[in-house]
C-alpha cells in the first residue's frame, strides 16, 4: 500500500479496534498525514506520521497529494460556504493546529477545500511557531475532559500538552506512559524555563508558575487551572498515586 495519505475531514476518533463500540484511543485532525497499515471492510489501520499512533478509521475522506501552507491558531475555526457572493457560516469547523492548502482567497477569507473558507485572522503559515506553550494551553481552557480527545470537542491530558508540540511541528509522544519514556531519554526540557511537567502514573499537567497548572482533569471534567499543592494532595488522596520523578 501507498505510505502517505492526508486526512481530508475536520475530525475523525482513531478506535482500537474496527468498531465504533471499540474504545477511542485518539483523534485525526483535518490535513494529519498518516499511512495505511492494512484495510478491512470499511475500516483502516493507520499509523499517524507525526507520532507514530496506530489505530482505526472509517475508510473515507483522505488524498495523496496535499502541500500545507497554513495551520489554525485558534480553538476551532467556522467553515463557510459562499454562496450568491455571500459567505454563509456552516455547523462545521476546523480545530486548532489542523492544516490546510490555501486554494483562494477573497477579502477576509482563504478557499482550503472547493467552496470551503475560513477566516484568514484564524490562521498561521505553516512554519509559525508558538514559543510561548501556556498561551496555547489557555486556549483549551473549560474545554470538556474527554479521554482520546484532542480537540475543543474534549481532549484528554497528555493531548492537551502533545497539542503544543504537534502546532510547532515538533514530535512528542501521544501517551503519558510514552512522554515519560521520551522525557527520560531526550533534553526537549530545554525548550521549557523550568521542568515543566509534572506526571503521574497515567496522567500530566502544566507548571505555569511556582504556585499553579493547568491540566485535563478528568475529576473536574475539563481543563482547569488548580493550585499545585492543592493538585497533588487530591491526586493522592482520590487515587494513592504519587507525583512521578523523571
Amino acid at each position: 500500500m501507498k505510505n502517505n495519505f492526508f486526512y481530508q475531514k475536520s475530525l475523525a476518533n482513531i478506535y482500537a479496534k474496527p468498531s465504533k463500540e471499540s474504545e477511542v484511543v485518539s483523534q485525526i485532525l483535518f490535513g494529519e498525514k498518516f499511512k495505511i497499515l492494512s484495510k478491512k471492510k470499511n475500516w483502516l489501520k493507520i499509523k499517524t506520521d507525526y507520532d507514530n499512533y496506530i489505530g482505526f478509521i472509517k475508510n473515507e475522506k483522505f488524498t495523496e497529494k496535499f502541500q500545507p501552507t497554513h495551520k489554525v491558531y485558534k480553538l476551532k475555526t467556522t467553515i463557510y460556504k459562499k454562496k450568491k457572493n455571500k459567505f454563509v457560516s456552516s455547523r462545521n469547523f476546523l480545530f486548532f493546529a489542523s492544516k490546510i492548502t490555501l486554494m483562494n482567497f477573497s477579502g477576509q477569507f482563504i478557499e482550503f477545500k472547493k467552496n470551503s473558507w475560513v477566516k484568514k485572522k484564524d490562521l498561521k503559515p505553516v512554519n509559525f511557531n508558538e514559543k510561548n506553550i501556556s498561551k496555547i494551553l489557555r486556549l483549551f481552557l473549560n474545554t470538556k475532559y474527554l479521554w482520546g480527545g484532542k480537540t475543543s470537542k474534549g481532549i484528554d491530558c497528555s493531548a492537551l500538552i502533545q497539542m503544543y508540540f504537534y502546532f510547532n511541528n515538533i514530535f512528542f509522544p501521544r501517551d503519558t506512559k510514552d512522554q515519560v519514556k521520551f522525557l527520560k531519554k531526550n533534553k526537549i526540557n530545554k525548550l521549557y524555563k523550568n521542568d515543566n511537567l509534572m506526571f503521574w502514573k497515567g496522567h500530566v499537567s502544566f507548571v505555569l508558575n511556582k504556585n499553579l497548572l493547568i491540566h485535563a482533569y478528568g475529576p473536574k471534567k475539563k481543563v482547569v487551572i488548580m493550585k499545585i499543592n492543592k493538585t497533588i494532595n487530591e491526586i493522592k488522596k482520590n487515587t494513592n498515586l504519587d507525583l512521578k520523578l523523571i
